[in-house]
């Protein structure tokens, strides 16, 4: 064996070497496949009907059990802008054996709070992560954010409105509140258009407007306002049978993205309900869950 045989074994080894990721010298090893709950995220300043102290906003972390720095999976509940818990995000936890940090967030929920709060809060979140990047182990350029119902509302602002929607206040100025991709699941997009059924109060109580209504307040809350080109790619599902976000609210998303010529596919689920279930829903829920993560690897890992 000569000198070249010998030493072409040690090269692709040492450049292996450089290239591998490696964890934070910030991160505890001992956090590795654990979750950590309650972490305050933003002391936010006060927007609310009466004169109380705002409490500051916390997010729940699950970590894979090795690697990283790990591309960052964020999900945002729903709940009519007025309910809902971060805790629900412990059914995206799966998504650590797929190499991804699980991150959810609360915040701040009507009638107390009225928007914009609530977008500031979701954005406030993403960076406090980049901040904190090596803490937990992340990747701060990959990252992608999920949300249902109001929280797919909440989602879809974090993809399309930049800093000069002015909802990146207060706390981590320099960092960005920009995402990589963004999933929706039986969002709302465009409150000019009337939206039937129960949520019209919800919608009220939150925006300080009815549905279907010319206000500048439902145009500065409506994402397809803040559509450009240098948006994020969506993944954008729905149920036909949804009775309180009207199906034809994500397509009127992917069709605004599509004309931006943002990359954006949306999965309309055929006998799908608001939460894409029911005894005929096509795809099926196990089918969406696959969906979402070749989504999430494309963007985050691939990327």
């Amino acid at each position: 064996m000569n000198a070249k045989t010998l030493l072409l074994p040690l090269l692709l080894f040492l450049a292996a070497c450089s290239t591998a990721p490696t964890a934070s010298p910030m991160f505890d090893p001992a956090k590795y496949g654990t979750a950590e709950v309650n972490i305050p995220y933003c002391a936010a300043e006060d927007n609310i009907v009466e004169p109380i102290e705002a409490p500051v906003q916390q997010m729940d972390v699950y970590y894979p059990a090795s690697g990283g720095p790990w591309p960052v999976f964020v999900y945002v509940h729903g709940g009519s802008w007025m309910e809902g818990d971060k805790a629900e995000g412990e059914g995206w936890r799966g998504l650590n054996e797929q190499g991804f940090l699980v991150v959810s967030l609360n915040y701040r929920l009507s009638p107390i709070n009225k928007f914009p709060t609530m977008i500031e809060d979701v954005k406030c979140a993403v960076r406090f992560l980049r901040a904190h990047a090596g803490d937990f182990n992340l990747d701060p350029d990959h990252i992608a954010a999920l949300g249902a119902s109001a929280g797919g509302h909440l989602v879809a602002l974090l993809g399309v409105a930049d800093e000069s929607a002015g909802w990146d206040v207060e706390y981590y100025a320099e960092q960005s509140s920009r995402v990589q991709a963004v999933i929706t699941i039986a969002g709302f997009f465009d409150f000019s258009q009337k939206i039937p059924g129960g949520v019209g109060t919800p919608i009220y109580t939150a925006f300080g407007a009815l549905a279907g209504t010319d206000s500048p307040k439902l145009t500065a809350a409506s994402p397809i306002t803040y559509v450009t080109p240098d948006d994020p790619p969506f993944l954008i599902f729905h149920g036909t049978r949804d009775n309180i976000a009207p199906p034809e609210q994500s397509r009127i998303m992917d069709e605004q993205l599509r004309a931006a010529g943002v990359p954006s596919t949306i999965i309309m689920v055929e006998g799908g309900d608001h939460g894409l279930g029911g005894p005929d829903a096509n795809p099926s829920p196990s089918e969406v869950y696959e969906m979402i993560v070749n989504f999430l690897t494309a963007q985050l890992k691939n990327n």
